[in-house]
């Protein structure tokens, strides 16, 4: 919390009303309670090595376009300007000709 110390101080008065006011929160059992569900909070955390057999990804997946080709190496599609070599009529990319 930030403080401004250029704020004038507060007087003996002041603070005895802030005393009765803490003693009054004190007794307010849910003054201290945060809102947020813990277990709903543990659930956005992945730990490795973690169990993700029940989970289900959703992905779209496109059909390889005009522009793109397959490396016969690796079997990732790539882009065009990915292509290294052609040998056997099979394509590689720039990753696996090396």
């Amino acid at each position: 919390m930030a403080t401004d110390y250029d704020a004038p101080r507060k007087t003996d008065e002041e603070s005895e009303d802030s005393i009765e006011e803490l003693k009054s929160r004190r007794n307010d059992k849910n003054s201290g309670k945060v809102d947020e569900d813990e277990v709903e909070a543990a659930e956005a955390f992945e730990l490795p090595g973690a169990d993700l057999s029940h989970e289900e990804l959703t992905v779209r997946v496109l059909p390889r376009q005009a522009n793109e080709f397959t490396c016969a190496s690796c079997f990732l599609v790539k882009h065009r300007s990915q292509v290294a070599e052609e040998r056997n009529g099979q394509t590689y990319c720039v990753d696996c000709a090396g």
